[in-house]
C-alpha cells in the first residue's frame, strides 16, 4: 500500500513540476528526446541576422528536436566557410559569395536556407573622409576576402564612381573590429550591418553609401552545409531547420523576448540600438528562411568566368521544399501568426 502511494505521489509531483516549469520556460517546447546530437554552426559574427538561431537555442527548440547546438563566432564569413569545407563545423551562417568562391576552388558547399535575402550593409567612412576623392588610395576594410563585406564593397565603391583598384582592400575581421579601425582613422572605410551600423551612427561616422536602403536582392546571410553532409545527414538537418524556422517565427512575433536575446548575444545595452537592430531584422528576415533565387542570381552575376552559373549548383532547397509540402510552414503560421 505504501509503495502504491509513493508511486502515485511521485507521479503527481512530476506533473506539478512540469506545470511549474511552463511559466519559466515561456515559449520553450518540452524536450522531445532523451539523447541529443551535438551540432556545430558557425556565424560570421554576432549580428542581427543570427537572431532566428539564437531564439531557437534560447527557446529550447533545438533540444526539443534532439540537437545540442553550439553556435560559434568565426570572425568572418569566408573564414567560417573554409572551416565548414574542412569539416570542422557542421553548418555556417554566411552569404553566397563565400559559397561561390570556395566551390570554384573545388568545394562542395550548398545553401539550404536564408536568413536575409537583401544586402544589409552601410558603407561608413573615417572622420574627415567626406568624398570619393578623400577615400581614394586609402585602406578599405573587409571581414575576409570573398565575404559579403568584400563583394558588396565593390558595389559601394561603384556608387561613388570608384573601382576596387582605387583603394587598398585589407582583411580586418568582424564588424566591431572594423568599426574601431574606421573611428581611429586606421582605415578609411568599411561596410557594416546591424547592430554595428547603429554604433557607427552613434559615433558620428559618415554613412557614404547606404546599400541597406536600396533593398538589393542578394543571398546576404544563409545557412550553408557541405553537399556530402546534406546527403548523409538529411534527417539531422531537417530537425535543425525546423527549429531554426520556428526560432524565426518566435523572433518575429515575440518582440520583447527577441530584443532581450538580441541584447544579450550582441552585448549591447542601448535600447535605441537594439530597437533599430530588431526592426532591421524584421524588415529583412524571410519568414520561412526560403532563399531568393533573384538574390542568388545577383550574387552569381558578380563573378565572371564561373564554372557554372546555374543557381541549383549553389542552392539546395530540398529540405525546405519537403517541409512546405508536409505542411510545416502552414503549421507555424497557425501557431504564431495572429489572425
Amino acid at each position: 500500500m505504501q509503495r502504491k502511494y509513493s508511486n502515485e505521489h511521485r507521479r503527481r509531483l512530476r506533473s506539478w513540476l512540469a506545470a511549474l516549469a511552463v511559466p519559466f520556460a515561456g515559449w520553450a517546447h518540452p524536450i522531445a528526446a532523451a539523447e541529443t546530437t551535438h551540432f556545430k554552426v558557425g556565424i560570421s559574427e554576432p549580428v542581427n541576422t543570427v537572431l532566428a538561431l539564437w531564439m531557437a537555442q534560447a527557446g529550447g527548440l533545438y533540444t526539443a528536436h534532439g540537437l545540442d547546438v553550439e553556435i560559434i563566432s568565426m570572425n568572418g564569413g569566408s573564414r567560417g566557410a573554409r572551416e565548414l569545407q574542412s569539416g570542422r563545423i557542421d553548418a555556417m551562417h554566411v552569404g553566397l559569395s563565400s559559397v561561390i568562391r570556395l566551390n570554384q576552388d573545388g568545394g562542395d558547399l550548398r545553401t539550404i536556407a536564408s536568413l536575409s535575402n537583401v544586402i544589409r550593409f552601410t558603407f561608413f567612412t573615417a572622420p574627415g573622409v567626406k568624398t570619393a576623392a578623400d577615400l581614394k588610395g586609402g585602406v578599405v576594410g573587409v571581414s575576409t576576402f570573398g565575404s559579403e563585406s568584400d563583394s558588396t564593397a565593390t558595389l559601394a565603391l561603384a556608387r561613388l564612381g570608384m573601382k576596387r583598384d582605387d583603394v587598398v582592400l585589407k582583411e580586418y575581421g568582424g564588424g566591431t573590429r572594423r568599426l574601431e579601425a574606421v573611428k581611429s582613422g586606421e582605415i578609411k572605410g568599411t561596410a557594416i550591418n546591424e547592430p554595428v551600423a547603429s554604433l557607427a551612427r552613434e559615433a558620428g561616422l559618415t554613412a557614404m553609401v547606404d546599400l541597406a536602403a536600396e533593398k538589393i536582392p542578394w543571398l546576404f546571410s544563409s545557412i550553408v552545409v557541405k553537399a556530402s553532409f546534406l546527403q548523409g545527414h538529411s534527417d539531422m538537418l531537417t530537425r535543425f531547420l525546423k527549429a531554426s524556422i520556428e526560432g524565426n517565427y518566435l523572433a518575429l512575433t515575440d518582440e520583447k523576448r527577441a530584443k532581450e536575446v538580441l541584447a544579450r548575444q550582441t552585448s549591447i545595452v542601448d535600447p535605441k540600438i537594439i530597437d533599430t537592430s530588431y526592426n532591421d531584422f524584421r524588415q529583412q528576415s524571410p519568414v520561412n528562411l526560403e532563399p531568393s533565387k533573384a538574390g542568388a542570381q545577383n550574387v552569381i552575376d558578380r563573378f565572371p568566368g564561373l564554372n557554372s552559373r546555374n543557381v541549383d549548383d549553389y542552392i539546395d532547397t530540398s529540405i525546405l521544399d519537403g517541409l512546405k509540402m508536409e505542411g510545416f510552414f502552414a503549421a507555424m503560421e497557425r501557431r504564431y501568426v495572429k489572425r
